[in-house]
């Protein structure tokens, strides 16, 4: 009796990207591979969207900074449009609120557009076999923040502004990496102090060091 073994079914992926440039090199590598199929590109989520049942992506690989609309809610509508499709986050970004607002939306994974490209493979192989693929800091990151006491008096911001500090930032550097005036850093420092019940950048420190807050 002769065995016939079923070829390994394709899978079909989708970018959203508007650096040109990144998309089509995106494309060619993963057209080029066996077993990986490029049924569109897009330059934006507006793009996309309208698409989505036609194209019927497997796996969708989504940037966060876009024009028009962002990264984020473009993951949110096309989860709510299409639940079956995995979603990889790949950017340059690996600040903590940008990481859970992907997640918390529906992407199923987050690597940054530094990687090998062989990596990229792996994770829209992996990510469609159930796993969640992810850059090592943005894993470390992830679990972290399971490891910080739950009960903290801080806001998600106030405590990414705090970890930035511990690591020597400045405000005018912590300010650039949120994408927020150094004013507002100054007010977030003000709510941390008063929240911490201390007077100093040290002090801060020590104490949420101590009691598990970053």
């Amino acid at each position: 009796m002769n065995l016939v073994l079923s070829a390994p079914e394709t899978i079909n992926v989708c970018i959203v990207e508007d650096d040109s440039v990144i998309r089509e090199g995106f494309a060619l590598l993963i057209d080029g591979t066996s077993g990986f199929h490029i049924v569109n590109t897009y330059a934006s989520c507006e793009e996309a969207l309208p698409h989505l049942t036609q194209d019927a992506p497997d796996v969708i690989l989504m940037d966060i900074e876009l024009p028009g609309m962002n990264g984020i809610e473009g993951i949110s509508r096309i989860k709510k449009a299409r639940p079956q499709t995995n979603i990889i986050v790949i950017t340059v970004y690996e600040n903590d609120d940008l990481v859970f607002k992907a997640l918390c939306a529906g992407a199923g994974g987050y690597l940054t557009k530094n990687m090998p490209p062989s990596r990229l493979l792996e994770a829209i192989q992996e990510i469609q076999n159930g796993g969640a693929p992810m850059s090592t800091n943005v894993a470390r990151m992830v679990v972290q923040s399971f490891q910080k006491n739950r009960n903290s008096p801080l806001t998600s911001r106030e405590t990414e502004v705090l970890e930035l500090l511990a690591k020597g930032k400045s405000y005018s550097t912590i300010a650039d990496e949120l994408f927020v005036d150094k004013e507002t850093i100054r007010t977030h420092i003000k709510n941390i102090y008063w929240k911490l019940e201390v007077h100093s950048k040290a002090e801060a420190i020590e104490k949420a060091t101590k009691e598990r807050l970053i």
